[in-house]
């Protein structure tokens, strides 16, 4: 099946890419020396006891909470997996009306259903800020046992505050993905937080999940890339990178604005935008392409006729509208 995602496609890297919702301040300068220092002559230690430490004090939550993953991606399929395993492959899964393709397909992979009321599922996802609108998540079914909220986006947010407490949010799973805020998704490696065993009995799924898992998901490069996501001075970085990207984003959206385009709310560095006057996007985009700038086409979202665009560089927003002024 072919897979629909932003970032390099089958015409290499876009030289201006509006299509992948990573930091447009990156690359991380600390997290990136850290990664190229990384030793890729030797396995990781197989359990990760030291990096699993890092990430459970940085969070501070119990070691035996952490889950390493290659990515978000894996992580998805694996817990599905355990769900449909569980469930004698009887489950049903429930999506965001709007959200990652990976849900659906990971639950289609496994034939769970999928069902838009979360009582009726055995694992619900949900995505704050959402993608691809960049907004809140809603209903929020906290009380269930296997909710996962994809926090992929939360350390890139620029406005707003999530919807839940600490507390709410420590009852379910959480899912990281540090790469994005970082600037550097080309190096795959992820995380997830069970919730408190008293509250759901997380642990024994905690369990299952290590036993679904191959051994040494996460390389070299992505111990390192985790590792660096837990010192002050890349979350200092990232928390600087948020007020440039707040600036870009109000640049970003005025330029789009005064060429007739439409922008919907969002709370995160990108947001969802459709042009004027019933222009046709598709051939927008395809001609975007042809000059190397790249949008993500929200069709595979469930919202047809719109773009997702993330905040770039004052430079590749002035390509992209010097590009949209050429077609006018």
């Amino acid at each position: 099946m072919t897979r629909i995602h932003g970032g390099t496609d089958a015409l290499g890297a876009a030289h201006f890419d509006f299509s992948s919702n990573s930091n447009a301040c990156g690359p991380c300068p600390a997290a990136l020396a850290l990664t190229l220092q990384a030793d890729a002559s030797v396995y990781p230690d197989a359990n990760y006891t030291v990096l699993r430490a890092k990430l459970a004090a940085f969070h501070g939550v119990d070691a035996w909470r952490v889950i390493l993953a290659s990515s978000a991606s894996e992580f998805i399929f694996r817990i599905t997996a355990m769900v449909a395993k569980q469930t004698l492959l009887q489950g049903k899964v429930s999506v965001p009306t709007h959200g990652y393709g990976d849900y659906t397909h990971a639950a289609q992979a496994w034939g769970l259903g999928i069902t838009a009321h979360p009582d009726k599922a055995q694992l619900v996802w949900a995505c704050e800020p959402s993608s691809p609108l960049g907004g809140a998540h809603a209903p929020w079914p906290v009380a269930h046992p296997k909710v996962v909220l994809d926090c992929a986006y939360e350390p890139l947010r620029l406005s707003g505050k999530s919807s839940l407490s600490a507390a709410q949010r420590d009852s379910i799973w959480q899912l990281w993905t540090p790469n994005k805020a970082l600037g550097l998704t080309g190096v795959r490696a992820a995380y997830a937080i069970a919730p408190k065993n008293s509250i759901t009995g997380a642990k024994t799924d905690a369990l299952e999940l290590e036993q679904l898992g191959a051994s040494w998901p996460v390389g070299a490069h992505g111990v390192a890339l985790l590792t660096a996501w837990t010192e002050p001075e890349v979350q200092a970085w990232v928390s600087t990178s948020l007020q440039t990207l707040k600036v870009w984003k109000a640049r970003q959206i005025d330029l789009l604005q005064s060429l007739g385009w439409t922008c919907l709310p969002s709370e995160s560095n990108f947001f969802c935008a459709y042009p004027q006057n019933q222009m046709d996007l598709t051939a927008i985009l395809l001609r975007l392409r042809e000059q190397g700038i790249k949008l993500r086409d929200t069709t595979s979202f469930g919202m047809p006729n719109h773009a997702r665009i993330s905040v770039q560089t004052p430079l590749a927003q002035d390509a992209f509208v010097t590009a949209l002024k050429d077609m006018q």
